[in-house]
Parts: structure tokens; C-alpha cells; sequence
């Protein structure tokens, strides 16, 4: 509000809030801040677990940075921003979403310290911007390159990525899974590999321990055999997938048809009997012997099918029907008449199989599939949550060392490095910005001393034993928190794909960078149904506390 001529001026609706200069950028500094230590305890091997439970009671028990952070409600602006860097994480990379959130928090805890002695936010942007991109450069060529083919390598990925979640008791088997399963949907293009996630399908069933999960070089799907008088197993299964419904066409318009007499009648029965008879004759010409059916299958053609033993599946979701196209090698067809025995695909074994209860159409050994699918079990329904969880990052880990060929040493051993080499590289700089890249460096000391803070070691004696040696003995010393001691992360096999610490600094810088530039906040007033408590309106520094 301003005043004309002894008139106030309103600009803004009432109940507007406003933040300006340092106040603006002290709260969103603190909510994101608050976002960062909610989730550093998670962080390692060490790590504890979150629960959270939402509105109906559903709880989720997991460690995951960006499950908790997606299943948390945050209402501040710049706390979302945090989230927003998590998700980046986990697209990109896959793994390490706690790692960016906390490399993002501490940033900005370093960036209020420069505040405070009156630097500028521009001048520490420079200097946060400088510093990013030299990291880029350092890991660059700290990287080690890989053959995609080396099995033992892309399982020390896979063991690194699932240890520290609920289900690390089996991390190798589980990590053996992720690569075999990464390695059989792999498809090679020039040079390089692509992989895409897609088409690995997950079922989830409680019951039975972690070691009962399989993979199955085929397809699982969650339907049933649609008559009892149909085969429950067919071996050298030769595959038809159709789009249409085994059914008679309705007309597109409403029709109306009158009979006159019982004949015609018997006449009309007959004709539907015999289109639906034509289709399943045209199924059994081709020599198909399972069929798989996007929509429905009328009861006289299952009749039919299940006379001439052929086993058949309906209302298969499209997703499904596409992993089924690039597993068999079958293709779909939209029109039954048009099916020839070139559409169809194999597989050695067609069977439905009871599990937790429930039975499951299993289509394996199928001769080279692109598309497989993980049976998870476990005991609860937490505990086959996060084997999911656990294994969805060791897939992805998987993925970027098999498409980037580069890895890097964990356990804390790049932020060390960084930490180090920025250190050297502020004092090349000089001038204001060093102070910022400086910031920056201390800042990537967070993950080392957060990595010894949840094992429970001493912090201080830790981060200084370590660095020394990092310094003498090389870039690939880091924390091994289960010995408690600093150690060769490459020898000891705790190794991360190189994408994922590089989108982890350029995710957490650049969200600290808009962060810092923010210097007004203003906040419209919550609408009237929102306004429960106290009038409703939210005050963002209020609930922060």
C-alpha cells in the first residue's frame, strides 16, 4: 500500500503477505534447509528409515529420498523447490536424490553465512555457478571408464545402490537380478547400449521371503485362464495376440431388428454362432495354441477355443500386450482375420500358477525376450514395497553404467576430491567470488561427515583422518562405514555410476542458485474454503518451526 496525496493506494488484495529482501531469503533458506535435514539421517548405508503416514492411514516405511519427500505434504514454495530436485535426481539419475537435497541444503546454509558478512546474492551465484561447472570438469576426470560388458563391475553398482534399504540382507541376489534383467532388455545401437526400464515389468505378491524374488525371462501377467476347460499348460506355446474382442460386432448406430418368426430367429443364433466359430477356426488355422486378448472373449468362443485346447487370456492390459510383443516376438493384430502364422510368437512354456492365492499367467523361455518381468515377494506389504523401491535404483544404477561406461568411487570419496581441488581452484580466482567457491567446497563436506554422523563414528576425527588420507593416498579414498575406517572405495568394490554424482551437484546447485536469487516473496491470501484455522492464512515462516 501507498499513499497519494494523503490517499492509500492498495496494489495488493488484503490479506496478501509479503516478504522483502533478507527476509524473503532467510525463510526460504530455512524451509529448504528443514527439507535437508529431515532427510539426512537417511543417508548411507547407515541410514535410518522414515515412516510416513498419509491422511487415510496408509503408512510407507522407507529410506528412499525422493518417497519421502513425493509422500510428504509440503506447502512452502522453496521447499518444494527441494522435492523438485529429488524428482530430477530420480529421473535422471535414478539414485542419489538424497545426496542432491542435502548437497542442496548445505549450500544454502553456507550462502547465509555470506549473507550475513553483506556479500551480495549475485556475487555468491557467480561463485556457486563457477564452482558447479569446475565439478563437472573434476569428476570428469576422476571418472573411470568401464566396459558395458563387465558383469562384476555393474553388480558392484547394483550392491552399492540397494545397501542401506530394507532389503540389503539379500543384496547381492537382488543385485545378480537388476543385472541380468538390465543386461536381456539392453539393445545395442552403434557403440553404445540403450536401455530402457520400460520394459522390465514388476509383479508385486506378499508372502514368501525376499530370496522366493525371480525373475522371469518372459512375461507374468495377473490374469486367468478364462475357462475351466481350457489347458493350464502349454509347452511350445506358439502365441497369437489379438486387439479385438472375440465377440459379435455390434453396429456403430442404434439399429433395431425385427423378427417375425421363429426361423429367422434360429437364423439370426446361427450366423452369430458361426462368425464367432469363423474366429476361433481362423485362430486354430494359423496353429496357434495360447491366445492373448486385449478385450473381451464371448462364452460360446471361449467354448470353442477351449474344445480345440488352445489356452486363452482376456482383457490383458495394452502395456502388457506390448511387453508380450517384445518378449514372444508376436505380433499384435487388430482384425482376427487378418492373422497369419508369421504374427505369431513362441515361448517353451505357457502356465498359469497360483501365487499368494492368486493365479498368474507365466509366458517363459522365450528364445531372445526384450521385455522380462521381477516377481517380488515378501513378507509384508512394507517389506515388497521397498524390495521394489531398492530394486528400481539398482536397475537404474545398472542402466547409467551400461549406456555412460564411466563410474566413480562412493562413500564420500568425489565430494572429498571436489572439496579439495575447489579449494585450490578458489584461491586461482580470487576476488569475491573465491569466498563463494570456497562456500561451495566446505558445503560438499556434508556428505562424508553426514556418511560417519549415521554410523555413528566420530564426525570431526573422521572427516580429518580422511581427507589426509585422500590427499596422500588418492582419489579413491572415501568412508567405509561398516569398518569405520577410510578406504580404496574402487578395491572395495563400493562404486556409483559417474551420472549420478554429476547430476547430483548440478541439480543441488542450480536449485540453491534460484533459491538464492529469490529476494520477494509475495503470497496470495488462501481461498475461502481453505481457510479452516484462524482465518487460514498460511503464514510460510510460521509452520516451519
Amino acid at each position: 500500500m501507498a499513499q497519494l496525496a494523503g490517499q492509500p493506494v492498495v496494489i495488493l488484495p488484503e490479506g496478501t503477505q509479503r516478504y522483502v529482501g533478507k527476509d524473503a531469503q532467510r525463510l526460504n533458506i530455512l524451509a529448504a534447509r528443514i527439507i535437508a535435514e529431515t532427510v539426512r539421517t537417511t543417508l548411507g548405508p547407515k541410514g535410518m528409515d522414515k515412516m510416513l503416514v498419509d491422511s487415510l492411514g496408509d503408512i510407507v516405511i522407507t529410506n528412499d529420498g525422493a518417497t519421502i519427500l513425493d509422500e510428504m505434504d509440503i506447502q512452502h514454495p522453496a521447499a518444494k523447490m527441494m522435492v523438485e530436485v529429488a524428482k530430477t535426481q530420480d529421473k535422471e539419475a535414478g539414485d542419489g536424490t538424497t545426496t542432491a537435497v542435502v548437497i542442496a541444503g548445505e549450500l544454502l546454509r553456507k550462502a547465509e553465512e555470506l549473507l550475513d558478512q553483506n556479500i551480495h546474492p549475485s556475487i555468491i551465484v557467480k561463485g556457486y555457478t563457477m564452482a558447479a561447472e569446475k565439478a563437472q570438469e573434476i569428476l570428469d576426470q576422476m571418472a573411470k571408464e568401464v566396459s558395458p560388458d563387465d558383469v562384476e563391475t555393474l553388480k558392484k553398482a547394483a550392491v552399492t545402490a540397494i545397501t542401506g534399504k530394507a532389503a540389503e540382507e539379500e543384496r547381492e541376489y537382488l543385485a545378480n537380478i537388476a543385472v541380468e534383467a538390465v543386461r536381456q532388455v539392453a539393445e545395442k545401437v552403434g557403440n553404445k547400449y540403450k536401455v530402457d526400464l520400460d520394459n522390465i515389468k514388476f509383479e508385486k505378491k506378499e508372502g514368501g521371503s525376499v530370496k522366493d524374488t525371480q525373475l522371469i525371462k518372459g512375461v507374468v501377467i495377473d490374469k486367468e485362464v478364462v475357462h475351466p476347460g481350457m489347458p493350464k499348460r502349454v509347452e511350445g506355446a506358439k502365441i497369437a495376440l489379438i486387439n479385438e474382442a472375440l465377440e459379435v460386432k455390434e453396429t456403430e448406430t442404434d439399429a433395431e431388428i425385427r423378427i417375425t418368426s421363429p426361423d429367422q430367429l434360429q437364423a439370426f443364433l446361427e450366423q452369430e454362432e458361426k462368425m464367432l466359430r469363423e474366429m476361433v477356426d481362423r485362430i486354430k488355422e494359423v496353429g496357434a495354441n495360447v491366445v492373448f486378448v486385449q478385450k473381451g472373449i464371448d462364452d460360446l468362443a471361449q467354448h470353442y477355443l477351449a474344445k480345440y485346447g488352445i489356452m486363452a487370456v482376456r482383457r490383458v492390459k495394452k502395456s502388457d500386450m506390448e511387453k508380450l510383443a517384445k518378449a514372444t516376438g508376436a505380433k499384435i493384430v487388430t482384425n482376427v482375420k487378418d492373422l497369419t502364422s508369421e504374427d505369431l510368437g513362441e515361448a517353451e512354456l505357457v502356465e498359469e500358477r497360483k501365487i499368494a492365492g492368486e493365479n498368474m499367467i507365466f509366458v517363459e523361455g522365450c528364445r531372445n525376450p526384450k521385455a522380462v518381468t521381477i516377481l517380488i515377494r515378501g513378507g509384508t506389504e512394507h517389506v515388497v514395497d521397498e524390495v521394489e523401491r531398492a530394486l528400481e535404483d539398482a536397475l537404474k544404477v545398472v542402466k547409467d553404467v551400461m549406456e555412460d561406461g564411466a563410474i566413480l568411487p562412493a562413500g564420500g570419496a568425489p565430494e572429498i576430491e571436489l572439496s579439495i581441488r575447489l579449494d585450490e581452484y578458489a584461491k586461482e580466482v580470487g576476488g569475491k567470488e573465491a569466498l563463494a567457491i570456497e562456500a561451495f567446497a566446505e558445503a560438499l563436506r556434508i556428505i562424508p561427515k553426514t556418511l560417519a554422523e549415521n554410523a555413528g563414528l566420530d564426525t570431526v576425527e573422521m572427516l580429518v583422518k580422511v581427507i589426509s588420507e585422500h590427499k596422500n593416498k588418492g582419489v579413491g579414498i572415501g568412508i567405509d562405514v561398516f569398518a569405520g575406517e577410510p578406504a580404496d572405495m574402487l578395491e572395495r568394490g563400493i562404486i556409483a555410476p559417474a551420472r549420478v554424482t554429476k547430476q547430483a551437484i548440478k541439480s543441488a546447485s542450480e536449485a540453491a542458485i534460484m533459491i538464492l536469487r529469490i529476494d520477494d516473496v509475495i503470497a496470495a491470501s488462501k481461498l475461502e474454503k481453505d481457510k479452516g484455522n484462524e482465518g487460514g492464512n498460511e503464514n510460510f515462516g510460521s509452520d516451519l518451526d
